[in-house]
C-alpha cells in the first residue's frame, strides 16, 4: 500500500491542480455559450453561476491560507462571461498552484477552507495533497453539475470533451506545457 501512495506523490499539488484546471478549461472551451446562462429548471444555478462559484471559493482559499501571492478579483454571475469565466479560472488556478507550492515549501502549515471551519493540519512530508485532495473533489462536483445541467437543458457536450476531462494523461502533459 505504501508503494502506490509513494507513486501519487511523484507529482506535486500544484501540478495535480494544473491538469486539474486543464479538465475546467477543456469544458469551457467546448461548452455552447448558449447553455452559459440558459435557465435550468427546478430552479438550480446556471451554469455561469456554477462556474462562477469554482472561481470565487478559489479566492477564498488564497485568502484564507496564502494571501501573499495575490487573491483573485471575484466573479459575479449574472454579468459575467463565458470568456471572461475562462480567464478568470485560469488566473485563480495560478494563484492556488502558487499556494500549493507554498505548501510544499513549509510556507502553509494548515489549510482552512473557510472562514467558519476548523484548520486542517497539514501533515509532514505530505506536500499539501490533503489539500489538493479536497480542492480537486470541490471542482470536480462542480464540473459533473455542469455535463449534468447542459445536458439537462439540450446541450450536450460533444464526446470528446466528455472522454477528455477523463484522460489525465493528456491532461498532465497539456498543464504542464
Amino acid at each position: 500500500m505504501a508503494k502506490s501512495r509513494r507513486a501519487v506523490e511523484t507529482r506535486s499539488a500544484a501540478e495535480i491542480f494544473a491538469a486539474n484546471e486543464r479538465a475546467n478549461q477543456l469544458l469551457l472551451e467546448r461548452l455552447d455559450p448558449a447553455a452559459w446562462r440558459a435557465k435550468p429548471v427546478g430552479g438550480v444555478r446556471t451554469i455561469a453561476a456554477i462556474v462562477t462559484h469554482v472561481h470565487n471559493v478559489r479566492a477564498k482559499w488564497v485568502r484564507l491560507n496564502a494571501p501573499q501571492v495575490g487573491v483573485s478579483a471575484q466573479l459575479h454571475w449574472a454579468r459575467c462571461t463565458q470568456d471572461e469565466a475562462r480567464v478568470g479560472l485560469a488566473e485563480s488556478a495560478l494563484r492556488c498552484e502558487e499556494m500549493l507550492a507554498l505548501v510544499a515549501g513549509g510556507g502553509v502549515k494548515a489549510f482552512l477552507r473557510d472562514g467558519w471551519a476548523k484548520a486542517w493540519p497539514l501533515g509532514m512530508g505530505t506536500n499539501g495533497m490533503e489539500m489538493v485532495c479536497y480542492m480537486v473533489a470541490h471542482e470536480a462536483h462542480h464540473r459533473g453539475q455542469v455535463c449534468m445541467l447542459a445536458h439537462q437543458i439540450g446541450f450536450q457536450l460533444p464526446k470528446d470533451v466528455m472522454y477528455g476531462m477523463w484522460n489525465w494523461e493528456r491532461l498532465w502533459g497539456l498543464a504542464l506545457r
